[in-house]
């Protein structure tokens, strides 16, 4: 699953609907089953309500000609914002919904964050919730293995986790806790070829957007007993990102590298995130080349 970036007008001020549809064919013929519109990658905390709304219209209605899986990312604004996201994306169709949890009163235990959880479920009774553990963007740590069997007691919808996090021994755990009952999508690009010999078998990685094919290889590799191949992949994959990110931030410098690897304009970065300067992409033009991946 892509976390798709929004692409913005020049001046960062529009969100430029109509790249959508191409970016939905683009992703849907190599080999992405599904998107998470509106979340980090996405910069979806940086969108006014109207801004998340009509992205999440325009990816369902391009979805409909290619069977991509639609996951809304919800959280990350005031918790009336949170449920009218939330509502909205089960009234237009959406396929699933992801939800950060509050991002300035943070939870203080499981118990805390599953009530808020519980509050969304309950604006979205028919669609299936997941859960966006994050650490190292949100500060809210917690035994997810744990929370995530409590939240399924308490609430109907609940159906697993994204998980950011290089902790490997957690997230296998996540991946086996109540018997495999639950899905778990792992949100790191750099410990893929690890995750996936460990069991996972799901991602929602940045990578997947410009680089589908590279990603997919490691899946495909480790499920066929390849480790040197997914080995190679991860590697070249990690010094891809190192690339690209190395003169700028990850959001914005994914986006640059996204035009030059998909021909796709996703725009500037939306303020207060900087946008890779453009002194910097013949740069990273000969990295990707280096690389063989242009």
């Amino acid at each position: 699953m892509a976390p798709v970036f929004t692409a913005f007008s020049a001046d960062g001020q529009r969100v430029n609907l109509a790249v959508i549809k191409h970016y939905a064919k683009f992703l849907a013929e190599n080999g992405i089953l599904g998107v998470l519109v509106n979340g980090t990658s996405g910069e979806g905390m940086s969108m006014t309500l109207e801004e998340r709304k009509a992205t999440t219209e325009a990816w369902i209605d391009a979805s409909k000609s290619n069977g991509i899986h639609v996951q809304v990312q919800v959280g990350g604004t005031n918790m009336p914002d949170v449920l009218e996201l939330t509502r909205h994306a089960e009234s237009k169709g959406a396929h699933s919904i992801l939800c950060l949890p509050e991002l300035f009163n943070r939870p203080a235990n499981a118990a805390e964050l599953i009530e808020y959880l519980g509050a969304v479920g309950a604006a979205a009774p028919k669609t299936p919730l997941l859960y966006y553990h994050n650490p190292g963007y949100t500060s809210v740590n917690l035994d997810v293995p744990s929370f995530m069997t409590s939240a399924a007691r308490a609430i109907p919808t609940f159906a697993g986790i994204k998980f950011t996090d290089t902790n490997l021994e957690m997230g296998i755990k996540c991946v086996r806790q109540d018997g495999g009952a639950h899905s778990v999508f792992l949100g790191c690009d750099y410990v893929l070829a690890g995750a996936f010999a460990l069991g996972f078998s799901s991602s929602i990685a940045t990578c997947l957007n410009l680089l589908p094919r590279l990603c997919n290889r490691i899946l495909q590799a480790v499920q066929k007993g390849s480790v040197l191949e997914a080995r190679e992949a991860q590697d070249t994959l990690n010094k891809a990102a190192q690339a690209i990110t190395k003169n700028g931030k990850w959001v914005p410098a994914m986006k640059a590298a996204m035009k030059l690897l998909t021909g796709l304009d996703m725009g500037p970065a939306r303020a207060p995130l900087q946008s890779l300067p453009d002194q910097h992409i013949p740069t990273l033009n000969k990295d990707l080349s280096d690389l063989k991946l242009l």
